[in-house]
């Protein structure tokens, strides 16, 4: 692969993200003879959500139906769920895992014993009615990540672009100098405006077809278990851009993530409870049960809530997951990452609880796409934890989340091929003549990383306080207008200020908050992981 050092370039196809989904989109245009752009906000392309993903993916037991796994998909999402798009997953989905990351990558997916009939080692995790879990021992997403990103670097027709944080989406009637395409009713997206950290200038990267694969909005709360780059800037991108935006008051919080004062929290996955860990208060007491019938495998939002509940009825700074009095298999095998992380931290989860509070975790919703990942605007498609398929509703299934991004990663490779090979619809070379290169809004140097901290600390802090677990009228009144007046103070250092990375980060995840907070606004009833209180 090669490192585009142009502040001008042009490619057919323009991934901005190099998680799972906008990965396999890669990998298979690609392997299709198509030239694509892969661009990466990190040093390495392995510092997104999908790397960190323990638990695993969905895939099929013996014994299992789409039909069963679309029923706990819509349980999960509180019936909320886009039909056609569950229909869809569960009937295609397993066979997308087979072709892709069993047959295609070899991904090493643990075994089942040898005295079983089955394949796999399938778990079972939250809301599932059945073990059809795949994984690869608690680091799942580290495993197909790292042989995803080993197929693509042998692939020449994949420019890698480090070190690159997306600004603005390109489109005609936002930036088209020539009249020709301002007149026009479709409005297109032409590529996208990305700033290079190692120069300290913005590239216009033109495409035929852009993918948004930016993942969650995870950052914008105190307490995430998400990766630092996800500050919602595909979903800010496309808002501006005036893409159709979905769900964006559903915010799913994991229960449980490693709780320890000052330090960063860290996922403890949901195959532990799955595996028969209880959670206990600070008293030694098994408490699921007081809040839903399914107890410790309830859903996340059911298990966040109550979690959040008991550490208020206690006034406790978290709770605790026992796994060492109930788990039947070796901790330190089955969980090497999280027995390895507990222990640099001083805890030996064989012989200790594991402390966890609720945090951040996954955005259900985000731009709205169809079955082919396409969006309300042309040229345009979004995939992953950025996209609204329609297929969590209020709230996911665990689990899924890897499923919908290899499946719909592979439909938008396969729409974008279709769409090429017909050469309909293609935007006229004129589009690309006409687009300007990007000016800088200020010349002022005072991104002071004191003043940007301070602004990040008060959006955070908002945003847990006001739009998290819990919400109300009140809270989500008080957001609005905490939120307002941050994005005007914010958008007037920004248009005075030269672009760099933790300011564009900083518009990203300011807007984003606001596009939560206006959603949680409009919807009154209390659903899935938008859960009010008034």
């Amino acid at each position: 692969m090669t490192n585009l050092s142009q502040t001008r370039d042009r490619t057919t196809v323009l991934v901005i993200g190099s998680g799972l989904a906008g990965a396999v989109a890669a990998l298979l245009l690609a392997e299709a003879g198509v030239s694509v752009t892969l661009v990466n906000s990190g040093p390495e392309p392995d510092n997104g959500n999908s790397f960190m993903a323990q638990g695993g993916i969905v895939y099929r037991s013996e014994k299992d139906s789409p039909g069963a796994l679309a029923r706990d998909i819509t349980i999960a999402g509180a019936d909320h769920n886009y039909a056609q798009a569950v229909r869809h997953i569960c009937a295609h989905g397993p066979a997308a895992v087979r072709e892709i990351l069993i047959d295609r990558l070899h991904i090493p997916f643990n075994r089942a014993e040898a005295q079983t009939s089955q394949e796999w080692d399938l778990t079972l995790e939250g809301g599932h009615s059945s073990h059809r879990i795949l994984h690869c021992a608690d680091y799942t997403g580290r495993a197909i990540m790292t042989s995803l990103l080993e197929a693509i670097a042998r692939s020449p027709n994949v420019n890698l672009l480090k070190g690159r944080t997306a600004v603005d989406l390109i489109t005609s009637h936002h930036h088209a100098q020539s009249m020709e395409f301002r007149y026009q009713l479709p409005n297109r997206c032409a590529g996208a405006y990305v700033f290079n950290e190692t120069v300290g200038q913005v590239e216009t990267l033109l495409a035929d077809f852009t993918v948004l694969a930016t993942g969650g909005i995870g950052q914008v709360y105190l307490h995430t278990t998400n990766a630092p780059n996800a500050v919602g800037s595909g979903l800010t991108m496309a808002h501006r851009a005036g893409v159709r935006i979905e769900n964006a008051e559903f915010v799913q919080f994991h229960p449980t993530a490693f709780y320890q004062r000052h330090a960063p929290r860290f996922l403890v996955t949901e195959a532990m409870r799955g595996e028969g860990a209880r959670l206990i208060n600070s008293r030694g007491e098994m408490f699921m049960s007081r809040y839903d019938p399914r107890a410790d495998l309830a859903p996340r939002d059911i298990v966040a809530r109550s979690i959040s509940e008991e550490m208020l009825r206690l006034d406790d700074e978290c709770v605790y997951l026992d796994a060492a009095s109930h788990l039947k298999c070796s901790i330190a095998e089955r969980f090497p990452t999280i027995y390895a992380h507990c222990l640099k931290a001083g805890l030996d989860v064989t012989q200790n609880p594991i402390p966890v509070v609720p945090a951040a975790h996954y955005f259900c919703g985000g731009i709205l796409t169809d079955l082919n990942a396409r969006t309300s605007l042309s040229a345009l498609y979004a995939v992953g934890e950025c996209a609204c398929t329609g297929v969590h509703g209020a709230n996911r299934l665990a689990s899924v989340s890897l499923l919908e991004a290899v499946l719909w990663g592979r439909g938008c490779a396969h729409d974008i091929l279709r769409r090429l090979r017909s050469k309909r619809n293609l935007a006229p070379k004129s589009l690309h003549t006409a687009i300007p290169d990007w000016e800088s809004p200020g010349t002022d140097h005072n991104d002071d990383p004191t003043l940007i901290s301070q602004d990040w600390s008060a959006i955070r802090h908002t945003m847990w306080n006001y739009v998290g677990i819990t919400r109300s009228t009140a809270r989500l009144q008080r957001a609005f207008e905490e939120l307002r007046q941050l994005s005007r103070r914010i958008t007037d250092f920004y248009s005075s200020t030269p672009l760099s990375r933790p300011l564009i980060q900083l518009m990203h995840g300011c807007h984003a908050a606001f596009i939560i907070t206006e959603a949680a606004r409009r919807n009154k009833t209390s659903l899935g992981c938008h859960y009010r209180i008034d």
